[in-house]
Order: C-alpha cells, then sequence, then structure tokens
C-alpha cells in the first residue's frame, strides 16, 4: 500500500519544503500542505499523511472528514507506523510515534 520512497520524502523534504514557502510554524493550514504537495512534486496519494504531520488536531479532524470521510484517522496512522517499524525508517517521521 505505501511507497517507501513517497513517505519518506514526506518526512525527510516537506518540513522543508513547508518551512521555506510559508516560514516556521507549529502547524501549517491544510491549504499551505495540500499546495506544497502539489507545486512541489510529492505523491498525492499520501497527503492524509502530511496531514496528520502538519495539522493541528482539529484542524485533522475537519480536514480529513472533508476530504477523506472514509478514512479512519487511527487506522491510516497505525498502517503507516506498522510500516514504517517494518522498513526501519522513521527519519522526519519519528513524530507519528507521539501522536
Amino acid at each position: 500500500m505505501f511507497k517507501k520512497y513517497a513517505i519518506k520524502k514526506y518526512g525527510d523534504s516537506l518540513p522543508t519544503k513547508l518551512k521555506e514557502r510559508y516560514g516556521e510554524q507549529e502547524f501549517y493550514s491544510a491549504r499551505q500542505i495540500r499546495a506544497t504537495v502539489f507545486q512541489c512534486n510529492f505523491n498525492p496519494t499520501y497527503l492524509p499523511l502530511a496531514y496528520l504531520l502538519f495539522l493541528d488536531k482539529t484542524a485533522l479532524l475537519v480536514t480529513l472528514k472533508n476530504e477523506y470521510p472514509e478514512l479512519s484517522v487511527q487506522q491510516y496512522k497505525e498502517e503507516i507506523k506498522d510500516y514504517l517499524a517494518q522498513r526501519k525508517y522513521y527519519g522526519c517521521l519519528e513524530i507519528l510515534r507521539g501522536k
């Protein structure tokens, strides 16, 4: 289901791109995240991962409910964490362990 390269790119490059485009912030808006994913050639299949990493909890729930109503946030997060554990990769995605 997940491709290691695409996920690594989200973990390694997306934080830098968001910071370059919008300055350093604790959280970014869904619009900023979406624009960066599409304009900077990230695989849009994993846009929910970007939301999970960079939206505050309230915005995350609202955005995912509107854009991905069939997606279970907790199940998606667990699938990614399991995939990363199997591949022995966390990098910048270490944040998922604490969320």
